[in-house]
């Protein structure tokens, strides 16, 4: 157990600061991709009942007013089934930009070695190490995420659909 926790901390003493950002969000991320999965195990099914008992309810739902209660109530069961989606894309996109920055990071480091040591190889592959772990690292966690939230956002698409047709306006 010690000698995992030395290898990740060596891992991403590597790789400098910026992969220290880039473990942040993937544990952001991976976070809120568990509470959308979370959510569709546990609480959707109670959130699409409560919304249809409300419509159901009404005594006419062909009117102008029926059919703005209709829309109101698609529009926040879509909002609640939504979620964190639009945040968790947000994570995706962004871990392969802070990939970048740590390649950038890493050769300025190399530049550095270079200019004070004269280009003293050691020096020199830290700061080589340095660009190109947080590079990996961004678009492995990136690749992950999108792989979740492209399934994510076929499970809301088809949901919200779903509720819109479940949702008759019939009586």
């Amino acid at each position: 157990m010690y000698d995992a926790y030395i290898n990740v901390i060596t891992f991403m003493d590597q790789g400098g600061d910026v992969l220290w950002l880039i473990a942040g969000l993937t544990f952001l991320m991976w976070t809120m991709i568990f509470e959308r999965l979370w959510y569709f195990q546990s609480e959707h099914k109670q959130l699409i009942r409560e919304s249809t008992e409300v419509w159901e309810d009404r005594a006419e739902r062909r009117s102008w007013s029926a059919h703005q209660v209709r829309d109101r109530l698609i529009s926040e069961a879509s909002d609640t089934i939504t979620g964190t989606l639009p945040l968790i894309q947000t994570c995706v996109t962004l871990c392969p930009l802070l990939g970048l920055l740590g390649t950038v990071t890493g050769m300025i480091s190399v530049f550095d070695a270079m200019a004070t040591q004269g280009g003293n190889a050691r020096s020199m592959a830290a700061g080589v190490s340095m660009a190109t772990i947080p590079t990996m690292a961004g678009m492995i966690a990136s690749l992950s995420g999108l792989l979740a939230a492209t399934f994510i956002k076929r499970k809301v698409d088809f949901e919200v659909e779903l509720f819109d047709d479940h949702l008759t306006m019939d009586h």
